[in-house]
């Protein structure tokens, strides 16, 4: 039986996912074995027809993963909701193995941390610092901890250093980025799913 399986709304998502899983140290967690598959119809068909789609693997894995963006997914309800309608749907092939995990707005946003990292997997070269050039375009008010629109902001960014956004960079961000520094609240859940999944020898 393989451990998990993952269904992410799109590659972006799959790929900084499979990094950070790559890493179950930096996420304090053990070792696990996984595999992954993203919804032909993204946010909408995570949030609608997961249980379809994963129905067949209950047998097969251990866990199941959903993750996407509460932007995008078509529904106006919070993000504790949404995931409470997913995990419920879930329950009755999965149980209480399957969990799901909603990022308000998006995925962009577990990317805003103050990871060292950051500037250079965005490939910045610029003599003022990141985040304030990102303030000057008004992405990010000063009192805020994150930018208000993520993936704008991140959009941004990339265009002014002339590189495409890819799945590439989400893969490299995962790779290197803390992952312990990020506290929002999606990210969170899934740092503790994975610890109560896979416990640490350690912990």
């Amino acid at each position: 039986m393989i451990d998990l399986v993952l269904l992410a709304a799109d590659k972006n998502i799959e790929s900084g996912v499979k990094s950070a899983f790559r890493r179950p140290e930096a996420m304090g967690c053990s070792l696990f074995d996984f595999r992954s598959f993203v919804h032909p119809h993204h946010d909408p068909g995570c949030y609608g027809r997961s249980a379809l789609f994963l129905s067949p693997f209950a047998l097969e894995y251990g866990h199941a993963l959903v993750i996407f963006d509460r932007d995008g997914c078509g529904s106006e309800k919070t993000r504790l909701d949404i995931e409470l309608d997913v995990e419920s749907s879930l329950s009755a092939r999965w149980g209480d193995r399957a969990k799901c995990i909603v990022v308000d707005p998006e995925i962009e946003n577990w990317v805003w941390t103050d990871s060292p990292h950051l500037p250079a997997v965005l490939g910045w070269r610029r003599e003022v610092s990141l985040r304030a050039w990102v303030q000057s375009a008004n992405y990010w008010p000063d009192s805020d901890i994150k930018p208000r629109r993520p993936k704008e902001a991140l959009e941004h960014v990339l265009r002014e250093m002339q590189r495409p956004r890819s799945s590439a960079i989400y893969a490299e961000l995962g790779k290197r980025m803390s992952l312990t520094r990020c506290a929002d609240p999606a990210f969170v859940k899934l740092r503790e799913t994975l610890r109560s999944w896979f416990p640490s020898a350690g912990l």
